[in-house]
């Protein structure tokens, strides 16, 4: 955990004042993260070996990838990534503007 950096300076009449230096949020927007994009892929992949995998005419005329199962990966997918994210987002701090608050 960081904190905050504190600067000395002086005012226009000579007098010490500290300034308090925040940081941004220790975690990147959701967009710009490689999970975004392995998520992203991973979706794509099992859509496209849903339709890929045939239907199995020759055999009994079953479907061994059928959209239901496809769905269901694609729930878990989305489970496991906002997961990561929440946990990625865990530790981050959020600058608090509420007067409410009194900080």
């Amino acid at each position: 955990m960081t904190t905050p950096a504190q600067t000395r300076g002086t005012d226009h009449d000579g007098r010490d004042v500290r300034r308090v230096h925040r940081h941004g949020d220790e975690t990147k927007p959701s967009w710009k993260t490689t999970e975004l994009a392995v998520y992203l892929l991973a979706v794509i992949g099992v859509l496209i070996a849903s339709n890929a995998v045939g239907d199995g005419a020759a055999d009994n005329g079953s479907d061994y990838f059928a959209a239901d199962k496809a769905w269901w990966y694609i729930t878990l997918l989305t489970i496991g990534y906002l997961i990561s994210r929440g946990l990625a987002k865990s530790g981050s701090r959020t600058p608090d503007h509420d007067p409410r608050s009194g900080h």
